[in-house]
């Protein structure tokens, strides 16, 4: 197993080299430099002053912090103006001992910052929350405008995150702010301009552990627009809900590429540990028609650490009567995209590894018209809670994907699944997969459906499915 691993995490950085370039914060007329010679809060030659200064231009004044100290910061790090910002650390820590969000960027500007480290107080958990006044501190904050056009850049490189209570990262393009909600059924409306983002060399970790539903970066788009998001060589780990978020709800697609980067043990706010003793004793039931009310069964949970993290779901006979019912506690991914209204969502992940999340370790939802074209290379996730690579497609459109050097092991859903539910073809190619452990081990290794009346094919080529395939309405197709 060692070697199989070693072998599925060998580099391919040189291969994201052209999608960085390209996606790079374009260059803008700029005024003279600011320096931040202190580590002080506030006054003169501080972090504050700059971005006060920096506010008032109609130009980009790039901010070099060039004292020695960390900065300690009482209150958020703000920035109002339009003009790009441009942000050259040196490895010093903007440091929040309060509930705050640390660096705020209120007017859409652009955004680029590297060599620099956010953060927050720490030491949230569902038993010690952050979100009693408001939704919590976040690390880096960036609100497009209601009325934006064209595309919102954030580009950052050698950056951590940890610490603060809420998302890590927030870039929101939704008129319902944290209320916008996430997935599929995530609500708002937003601005036509589109939103690419930008991740080199970037760590976020303990984050998103003092509110429910926070992120390790989070992108909300709403209104025309797309999301291109590239991460390469980056670690998101031990965040409260998702390592990555990204949440498309109208028209647009979304474009994302993950390099060499690591999803860790995230998803755990709602830490079972906690919660399961709030569960009902009778968790779950499947009844005959006529043996069951809804005034039956258990109430929704109350008086919790947060009520929110438990889910409810019943199901119905025609006759109105209950057919099954279940709870469950609401865990997150590794990483989650979701991409709803007409656009396509197109993802490929690269020489990374998804290990000990608590739901899928990746989770790939589209929606509505459009097409899901999934790629998945020389990477491996397990000990994942759930399925280890999940993509579902349920619109018009097809889900077409391939699966080349991958490892699914030990995940407690199946190692690989897609699934097509609407009228779209399935066509699924893996070739040198390896799957051993999954689930109860009795098909689990990859599972491909297909429900509406569309073609479906997986197609086998030289691959170790120790723990079996679950074609449902799908052809195999076994390459010798």
């Amino acid at each position: 197993m060692t070697m199989i691993r070693n072998r599925l995490l060998s580099s391919a950085g040189a291969c994201a080299a052209p999608i960085l370039l390209a996606l790079a914060v374009s260059p803008s007329p700029a005024s003279a430099p600011l320096l931040v010679t202190t580590g002080a809060d506030t006054g003169e030659g501080s972090f504050r002053a700059a971005l006060e200064t920096a506010s008032r231009d109609t130009k980009t004044r790039p901010i070099f912090i060039v004292t020695g100290d960390d900065i300690d910061i009482q209150t958020t790090l703000a920035y109002s103006g339009r003009a790009p910002l441009e942000i050259y650390g040196n490895g010093q820590t903007v440091h929040a001992r309060e509930n705050v969000t640390l660096l705020e960027i209120s007017e859409g500007a652009d955004l680029s910052v590297s060599k620099l480290h956010f953060k927050g107080p720490g030491g949230f958990s569902i038993e010690n929350r952050g979100d009693e006044a408001g939704s919590g501190g976040k690390g880096i904050f960036l609100d497009v405008r209601d009325d934006q056009t064209g595309v919102v850049h954030m580009a950052l490189e050698n950056v951590s995150v940890s610490g603060v209570a809420y998302h890590g990262i927030h870039i929101s393009d939704c008129d319902l702010a944290d209320a916008c909600g996430g997935g599929s059924g995530g609500g708002g409306d937003g601005a036509p301009a589109s939103i690419n983002a930008q991740l080199t060399d970037v760590r976020i970790e303990r984050v998103g552990l003092g509110a429910f539903d926070a992120d390790g970066i989070r992108v909300d788009e709403r209104g025309d627009g797309d999301i291109t998001f590239v991460s390469y060589n980056s670690v998101f780990r031990k965040v409260g809900a998702d390592g990555v978020e990204l949440d498309e709800g109208d028209a647009g697609s979304v474009y994302a590429s993950a390099v060499e980067n690591r999803f860790l043990d995230n998803g755990d706010y709602c830490d079972p540990r906690i919660l399961h003793s709030y569960l009902p004793d009778e968790p779950d039931g499947e009844f005959d028609d006529g043996e069951k009310s809804e005034a039956d069964l258990p109430a929704a949970v109350t008086g919790s650490p947060d009520d929110r993290c438990f889910e409810r779901e019943i199901s119905l006979h025609a006759s109105g009567f209950v057919e099954e019912y279940e709870f469950s506690i609401d865990l997150d991914d590794g990483i989650d995209i979701d991409e709803a209204g007409d656009g396509d969502l197109v993802v490929t992940m690269t020489d990374s590894e998804i290990t000990g999340n608590l739901d899928e370790g990746v989770d790939l939802d589209e929606e509505d018209a459009g097409n899901a074209v999934i790629s998945h290379v020389r990477s491996f996730a397990d000990h994942n809670t759930d399925d280890g690579f999940r993509t579902s497609e349920s619109g018009p459109g097809d889900l077409t994907a391939v699966v080349y050097e991958v490892g699914a092991w030990k995940n407690g859903g199946n190692g690989l699944r897609f699934d097509e539910a609407g009228q779209g073809m399935v066509t699924v190619t893996i070739h040198r997969v390896t799957t051993a452990g999954n689930d109860d081990g009795n098909d689990t290794g990859i599972r491909v459906s297909r429900e509406g009346d569309g073609e479906g094919t997986l197609t086998v080529d030289q691959s170790d499915l120790r723990d079996g395939i679950d074609a449902r309405n799908v052809e195999v197709v076994d390459v010798k």
